[in-house]
């Protein structure tokens, strides 16, 4: 009996090692491998830092004329580029030692391109390259260059031009009148300019002109055009910014033109036309160069035929015949059959300056010191 009860225990243990071996067996299940980690997102490229530009400007933004045209281009500048550029500027910086301090801040604040719109800061602008190799400098109307600084300009004598044929259509008593800035090529250009307009359309004109020698001065420019027109001019043309030549003949009754903007609303009675700037293309042309890379020194000199030149808003009573010739005028500074500056043209002492048939280049336009013949009085030296 003992035995079989030893056999039973015995048998009992070895069935319940069994079970606990299978129940083990059961519980070894294989787990699944733990789901690989995502691969971290690549940082999103850094956003190029915006191109910083500067412009000195000689005269107040709201002049009206020469500074609002630049001013405009900025602004073309902003609305082409967006946040790839950051523009800003700094207004009525005389054309003195101030300008390199302006300038050359300028350079310290980071702006990687610098605007100087005006003939004197030539020389400040020249100073400061030297010091900032890594910085592009645009000269406006000047004739000196360096690695990193350019110069650009307007043919503005050809808005003078076309003025002067207005300016011939109209008049009554065969004088006009200009209201000189500075006796420099440029503005001396200018009155020859209009006076040669004028005279392809009316071979009697004579042209009077007043210096102010300053580019915005509307004290000094309402008084020379009184003076002008107290002396028996009817229409008179400017080479200074403001609109105080257009207010003055609005006042005593004579007519006048804008210049750099249209100005027709500070005269629109006196207002014959606007011989206006378009910065907008130079200005996009040159952003678009130091964006790209393919910024380089050297010169640039546009007009009508690059866009950067026209008259406009010309008044109702200016004759059909006038309005036509400047379509022909324009037409011609386009596609290049028709040239201001052709010869037989004759100085004011009488002397052939240049020849028939000459067409004269642009170092002799850059050149240019004396009156041609119809101009009264004396080049100030």
């Amino acid at each position: 009996m003992i035995d079989l009860n030893k056999r039973s225990l015995i048998k009992l243990t070895a069935l319940t090692a069994v079970a606990s071996a299978a129940l083990i067996g059961c519980g070894k299940k294989e787990e699944a491998p733990a789901p690989a980690a995502a691969p971290a997102a690549a940082p999103a490229p850094a956003k190029p830092e915006p191109l910083k530009i500067a412009f000195a400007y000689v005269g107040p933004v709201g002049d009206g004329g020469w500074t609002f045209a630049h001013d405009n281009g900025r602004k073309a500048v902003e609305a082409e580029f967006g946040d790839k550029v950051k523009t800003s500027f700094v207004e009525s910086v005389p054309e003195s030692a101030d300008a390199e301090r302006v300038i050359r801040d300028m350079a310290q604040q980071g702006n990687k391109l610098i605007f100087g719109t005006t003939f004197g800061y030539m020389e400040p602008m020249l100073k400061v390259t030297a010091d900032f190799k890594d910085v592009k400098f645009e000269h406006a109307t000047g004739y000196k260059t360096a690695d990193n600084m350019r110069t650009y300009d307007s043919r503005t004598y050809e808005g003078a031009y076309m003025a002067g044929v207005i300016a011939g259509s109209m008049t009554k008593s065969n004088t006009v009148g200009v209201v000189g800035s500075i006796p420099i090529p440029e503005v001396i250009r200018n009155i020859n300019s209009f006076t040669l307009g004028a005279q392809s359309v009316n071979p009697k004109i004579k042209t009077k002109v007043v210096w102010v020698n300053g580019w915005f001065d509307p004290p000094k420019e309402t008084e020379a055009a009184t003076s002008l027109i107290n002396g028996g001019a009817d229409v008179l043309f400017q080479n200074t910014d403001s609109s105080a030549v257009l207010q003055t003949a609005e006042k005593m009754g004579k007519r006048a033109f804008g210049w750099d903007s249209d100005m027709t609303a500070y005269g629109p009675k006196a207002h014959l036309a606007s011989a206006v700037i378009n910065w907008g293309p130079y200005y996009k042309k040159a952003v678009g160069d130091a964006l790209n890379g393919t910024w380089s020194t050297g010169s640039a000199w546009w007009g009508v035929k690059e866009g950067a030149i026209d008259i406009v808003s010309i008044a109702a009573d200016v004759p059909e015949a006038a309005k036509k010739r400047i379509d022909e005028v324009k037409a011609g500074l386009k596609d290049g059959s028709f040239a201001i500056w052709k010869g037989p043209i004759v100085g004011q002492d009488g002397k052939e300056v240049l020849a028939k048939d000459t067409v004269a280049d642009d170092k002799f336009l850059g050149g240019i010191k004396f009156y041609v013949k119809g101009v009264e009085g004396k080049v100030p030296q």
